[in-house]
């Protein structure tokens, strides 16, 4: 989109915009743009002067928006999208060229994208897949709002706009220091239960099993991520379980194991692929689909054999 400009900026400029509102920051938001922070900083000083408004407020610490900004983001937003839906309107020989905005959880990501990546680059090469991570909840509202274009998560609640693409199941095992004993859920207080934070649904479903002892679910302490979990887990602050593809990666410390199974099978998440109905590339995404369970065949997760898309 770098081509099309008006009044000296381009749409490149308002992905610049965007990304900072985003990130709200600027290394983090050049980062993920691919450009110097230096340059970065230059377009959007250049914008803010081209609307006559000043879309971010600058500190030494921090980022915010400001007031007059959400209303001018929220415009950048629209015009991105409806360039973006020019830009592909006349490429359905190539559905798949140009940008693909794909959000993931924050659990599944780190450890699902790396192995899928390059199988996506090589069988469409010209796709320029943009990642972005966040809680389920955002997900599917930026799916929604057209900010993303599929997203990887836990099966959804029912909403006839959305069409979902089984990947598959991933069960989770015991991550617990190596000198405890791996039961679950814990008995007593001696092994306290470790939770991510609220708003993640791994939290709900590590509590959910939790349930036949509540007390423990109350009393459980919190991690902000998983890496977090993993460094407290191996000073011996408690135990947890994780999904399968990161209890693969994750389990690298002499302290902890992550790989221990549940005593009862069958106990996990399913990953699905969520997109619009109404997005005209739907059609093609289900090569996507193939290309992520084909680069999942190593018995970490279960594949299921079809993928047909349901209504969620």
């Amino acid at each position: 989109m770098m081509g099309v400009s008006f009044s000296g900026l381009s749409l490149r400029d308002l992905e610049y915009l965007v990304a900072v509102g985003e990130h709200l920051h600027f290394g983090k938001a050049a980062e993920h743009c691919g450009v110097s922070q230096p340059a970065l900083s230059a377009q959007i000083k250049k914008l803010e002067a081209a609307v006559g408004v000043v879309v971010f407020e600058r500190s030494p610490r921090r980022v915010l928006v400001t007031a007059k900004g959400r209303e001018i983001l929220e415009r950048t937003r629209s015009v991105l999208r409806e360039a973006s839906a020019l830009m592909n309107a006349g490429r359905d020989d190539r559905p798949l060229s140009g940008s693909f905005r794909l959000g993931a959880l924050p659990t599944l990501g780190p450890y699902l994208l790396p192995r899928i990546m390059r199988p996506l680059r090589k069988a469409f090469p010209e796709m320029r897949l943009v990642i972005s991570e966040d809680r389920s909840d955002r997900l599917l509202a930026a799916l929604k709002e057209g900010e993303l274009d599929a997203i990887l998560v836990c099966r959804p609640e029912e909403d006839g706009k959305i069409a979902v693409q089984r990947l598959f199941f991933e069960p989770f095992t015991i991550m617990h220091p190596v000198d405890w004993p791996p039961v679950w859920p814990p008995r007593d207080g001696s092994m306290p239960v470790l939770l991510l934070e609220e708003g993640h649904c791994l939290h709900d479903q590590v509590k959910g099993s939790c349930e036949p002892y509540p007390f423990l679910a109350f009393a459980a302490r919190r991690a902000s991520s998983l890496e977090m979990l993993r460094q407290m887990i191996a000073a011996g602050e408690g135990i947890s379980l994780v999904p399968a593809l990161a209890a693969a990666a994750l389990d690298r410390n002499d302290r902890l194991t992550a790989n221990t199974p549940l005593p009862a099978a069958g106990y996990g998440r399913e990953i699905v692929l969520c997109y619009r109905h109404s997005d005209p590339r739907a059609a093609h995404i289900a090569g996507i689909v193939a290309l992520m369970r084909d680069g999942l065949n190593d018995n970490v997760v279960a594949v299921p054999a079809t993928g047909r898309p349901v209504t969620a």
